[in-house]
């Protein structure tokens, strides 16, 4: 797998808490010697990692002139499952997954990938067009979830429903039009979550594939969620009651 570019505190240190092995080299802002920076380029050296002071311009070209808070890495890809049967056949617990339906802003998949992993998800899965591809601003608001949980494209996200229905794994989606409230639903069991975007909401062939819609009780005067904040929500909630049926 080719190299990769990494950006921020918390997606560089993150990197190197888990696969201190995979980094290449470390580079720094020479403008920057706060003592974030300072206690992260003792960190490295402490690894023995390579750290290169340079100018500002330059990492702002290996980024993008994305906010990169003056740290950049050039890391080894991370060798996560590449397919849906990789992580489900893996698994000697019921599967906890999220499916995103049209979400194209790295920030929000950075997001839904940070609270995926908080919550224990196995996997967070979509479909190869109409969603942001795993960029580097996506690895930086995920703040280290990138390197720990699959995240997995599909050609037809319609069919790996059907496909993960076959494995009775009951498919849950929430959309503002739902028929019961997530404090209603049964969700301890094998699940697997499906959001769409903002504003946009699950496609029809998305909804039509989903054992049951539900809906996010609001109780203020907004009247929808981000689907980071959504999917915090509905994961949480599954995880509170699959830790209920455990306990019992």
């Amino acid at each position: 797998m080719k190299p990769q570019i990494i950006f921020g505190f918390h997606a560089v240190s993150a990197r190197m808490r888990t696969r201190a092995e995979s980094v290449r080299e470390i580079y720094v802002d020479a403008k920057r010697d706060d003592k974030r920076m300072q206690a992260l380029i003792e960190n490295a050296k402490a690894k023995d990692l390579r750290v290169m002071t340079v100018d500002g311009k330059r990492l702002d070209g290996m980024t993008g002139n994305a906010r990169h808070q003056g740290v950049v890495a050039n890391v080894e890809a991370t060798a996560l499952p590449q397919f849906v049967d990789d992580v489900l056949d893996l698994l000697t617990v019921p599967p906890l997954l999220l499916l995103l339906d049209g979400v194209t802003d790295p920030h929000n998949l950075g997001a839904c990938l940070r609270v995926a992993d908080a919550a224990g998800a196995h996997a967070v899965i979509a479909p190869k067009d109409r969603s942001v591809g795993l960029t580097a601003v996506a690895m930086k608001v995920a703040s280290g979830a990138a390197e720990s949980i699959p995240y997995i494209t599909v050609t037809n996200l319609a069919r790996t429903l059907r496909e993960l229905k076959d494995r009775e794994i009951w498919i849950v989606g929430a959309d503002e039009d739902g028929q019961s409230s997530l404090f209603e639903a049964k969700l301890g069991g094998p699940l697997a979550w499906v959001l769409g975007a903002e504003g946009e909401g699950l496609r029809r062939l998305t909804r039509e594939n989903c054992d049951q819609i539900i809906s996010i009780p609001m109780f203020g005067a907004v009247e929808s969620l981000n689907v980071s904040v959504a999917s915090g929500v509905c994961l949480f909630e599954a995880r509170r009651q699959r830790e209920g049926v455990a306990a019992k």
